[in-house]
């Protein structure tokens, strides 16, 4: 066990020592170091860096060069799960990176204190650091899309009164995203993003396309139909927006009506677990005690 133990402890200095030295090793030749010189920006307004935040920098950039190294290249379907989850960032995927890397280490580490059975909690604890971070997200764009979800028939009725004022559906956008920015922060993203894509020259069904793709909400891929349904028929916007409005309140009430019904069978398994075991022993203990003094007498 010791000796696993030592194993792991080497591994983890070579591991912090590799880390520290890859800056010196990764550095660029001077014709590259040149080249870089040239064409790097001396913006005053370019941002200064200090603190926590510079140690941050450095580690992703780390990440950065040492996943380039050893040839990781991003994965597209990484990135559109990225995307779901609301983060956005030229870092991201060395944070993720880096936290793939550091959290198996920490959690073999871990593992190698443990005296009994120590190989075992360390291939454990390793797999499990391993797969945490992709867990976390996961999670995390669960989350988001409740929260999206739940703030969509909002947005909506907050269209249809901007379009029913007068407004059209961009500045309707527009107007929505600053109303929902702190009491449904997801949903106004969102909306930012799809107007930041019209701004570029983006087709409005392709940017709300992208939405859809982007969110993979199911209240959005039935927006875009509408949407395209509108474009093609020439139905009035603030028509179509009514009348998909009352559909998510109706789809609303009856997820919470279903969700209800549930509730009557999922709630038989804590009663006959829980709560039927307690009430069996306080009316049946008394009897069950009371035979067995009547029946201990008997025989005496």
């Amino acid at each position: 066990m010791q000796m696993i133990f030592y194993m792991a402890l080497s591994f983890t200095i070579f591991c912090v020592a590799i880390l520290l030295m890859a800056p010196i090793l990764l550095k660029h030749s001077p014709e590259t170091q040149r080249v870089m010189d040239v064409v790097s920006s001396k913006r005053l307004e370019e941002r200064k860096v200090i603190g926590d935040d510079q140690v941050q920098e450095k580690v992703l950039r780390i990440a950065h060069a040492l996943r380039a190294k050893l040839g990781f290249s991003e994965n597209p379907k990484l990135k559109e799960r990225f995307l779901t989850a609301g983060l956005r960032g030229s870092g991201i995927s060395d944070a993720f990176f880096a936290a793939q890397f550091l959290t198996p280490l920490a959690g073999a580490v871990a593992g190698s204190f443990i005296p009994d059975n120590t190989l075992f909690w360390v291939f454990a604890l390793g797999v499990v650091g391993y797969m945490a971070p992709d867990f976390w997200l996961t999670w995390k764009t669960g989350k988001r899309k409740k929260k999206i979800q739940r703030s969509m028939p909002d947005a909506i009725d907050l269209l249809v009164i901007c379009v029913d004022a007068g407004l059209g559906l961009d500045q309707a956008l527009l107007r929505v995203g600053s109303e929902l920015s702190i009491s449904h922060t997801e949903i106004a993203q969102e909306f930012a993003q799809v107007n930041l894509a019209q701004r570029a020259g983006q087709p409005r069904l392709e940017a709300w396309k992208m939405l859809a793709d982007r969110t993979k909400i199911e209240e959005f891929v039935q927006f875009v139909s509408m949407l395209n349904q509108t474009d093609k028929f020439g139905t009035p916007v603030a028509k179509a927006l009514n009348r998909f409005s009352e559909e998510l309140r109706t789809r609303r009430r009856q997820l919470a009506e279903e969700a209800a019904a549930k509730t009557k069978i999922k709630i038989i398994f804590p009663l006959v677990l829980c709560i039927f075991p307690c009430i069996f022993i306080v009316l049946l203990a008394p009897a069950i005690l009371s035979i067995a003094q009547g029946l201990k007498g008997m025989g005496n």
